[in-house]
């Protein structure tokens, strides 16, 4: 029997200036990611849709992460639920597409039906020939499966094993952040939709945090040096921030505001951008090798925005992101080289918010590992 991977290694030094990064397999292995999906993915509070997405009851949309299907969808009293993407009887995947159902969640395969709540309203010929409720079969015991769901303004969070802390304690660390924002009063002004890039979630995450890059992959759209960047962590919120002596609030070629990029574990990532700016990632981990990325653009205060400088806005971030994507598909390559088995290496100073999201994803993995131990001592 071949020996068990361990993933949870990650090489240490002896110098406290030299740091080492996750293992390579950390985002190309399908067991690790497996095993991601099972821990990282599902034991925290994990970004997934947009409130402003589900417009109408009956609206429903289907997305595959962590490598689950699931589906959000908006009942007749407006809220908004997440469920298991499984009909109850032979576990066909039930939505396939982004569409209004309607009351009803009708199964494609032999017609069980769903209420918005997730209720089993029909089962037909469960039983026999127009026996469609047998004795002995609960309709109340067979509904859809729930998941753990959180919004949070725009922002639509799950928990897939329901054993996070509460939403507000879990995400303090990056609330107390917004004191003189009022979220409340974002207005929606653009998305821009990358469809998927071949990158691990995890790259997206460690290159949006970290600002050492800036001033080399950005040299062209943006006007930020690095000596007034900081970086911050606290908990499971990082980031970093810059502050510019002259702000460029005017969304010309070379963006120069200041700005603070901060992330939640795992995957939320948030941007403030002076003076009345916001950006939102929607980053969907869909294999080792594969995400898929939103950008949501606000406007705090409930500012309007002209169309003129709508598109400014897009075609400056399209601009951003296009370049950051090129470097983590690079990043995503470089990993199957026998030269990155060390993990690379971390700048003690400028990636402190990627060490420490790095942690968090080993101490994820090394917590499964222990509890598969304790199960097998058993």
């Amino acid at each position: 029997m071949p020996k068990q991977k361990n993933f949870t290694r990650i090489r240490r030094a002896k110098n406290l200036n030299t740091i080492y990064g996750l293992p390579p397999e950390s985002y190309t292995d399908d067991v690790f990611w497996k095993k991601e999906c099972n821990t990282v993915l599902s034991d925290d509070w994990l970004f997934v849709g947009l409130v402003h997405e589900l417009k109408n009851p009956g609206d429903i949309i289907p997305l595959s992460i962590a490598g689950k299907p699931i589906f959000l969808v908006k009942d007749l009293e407006n809220k908004i639920s997440t469920f298991h993407n499984v009909c109850s009887h032979r576990c066909l995947k039930l939505v396939g597409e982004k569409k209004n159902v309607g009351k009803i969640i009708k199964c494609p395969y032999h017609a069980w039906s769903y209420n918005l709540k997730g209720q089993l309203k029909a089962a037909p010929h469960i039983g026999g020939t127009n026996q469609h409720k047998p004795e002995g079969f609960n309709f109340s015991d067979h509904g859809l499966k729930p998941i753990r769901t959180h919004i949070w303004h725009d922002w639509i969070f799950i928990n897939f094993n329901g054993k996070a802390k509460k939403f507000e304690e879990y995400a303090k660390p990056l609330i107390k952040r917004f004191n003189d924002i009022d979220l409340t009063k974002l207005n929606y002004v653009a998305t821009l939709d990358f469809g998927k890039i071949n990158t691990n979630w995890k790259f997206l995450i460690e290159n949006f945090i970290e600002p050492y890059h800036v001033q080399f992959v950005h040299k062209t759209t943006t006007n930020q040096p690095l000596r007034d960047h900081y970086t911050f962590v606290d908990g499971k919120c990082y980031g970093s921030g810059v502050d510019v002596e002259q702000e460029d609030a005017k969304n010309g070629s070379a963006l120069s505001v200041t700005s603070r990029y901060l992330s939640l574990f795992p995957n939320f990532i948030i941007g403030t951008y002076f003076p009345n700016q916001v950006g939102v990632y929607l980053n969907i981990p869909i294999s080792p090798g594969v995400t898929s990325q939103k950008r949501i653009i606000y406007t705090t205060d409930s500012k309007e925005m002209t169309k003129k400088e709508i598109q400014a806005t897009k075609d400056i971030w399209w601009s951003v992101h296009k370049e950051d994507h090129e470097i983590c598909e690079r990043l995503q390559e470089g990993r199957s080289s026998p030269a990155s088995n060390n993990g690379g290496l971390l700048s003690p100073v400028w990636e402190k918010g990627v060490q420490a999201f790095q942690k968090l994803i080993m101490n994820s993995i090394r917590r499964s590992f222990k509890m598969t131990r304790r199960i097998k001592n058993v």
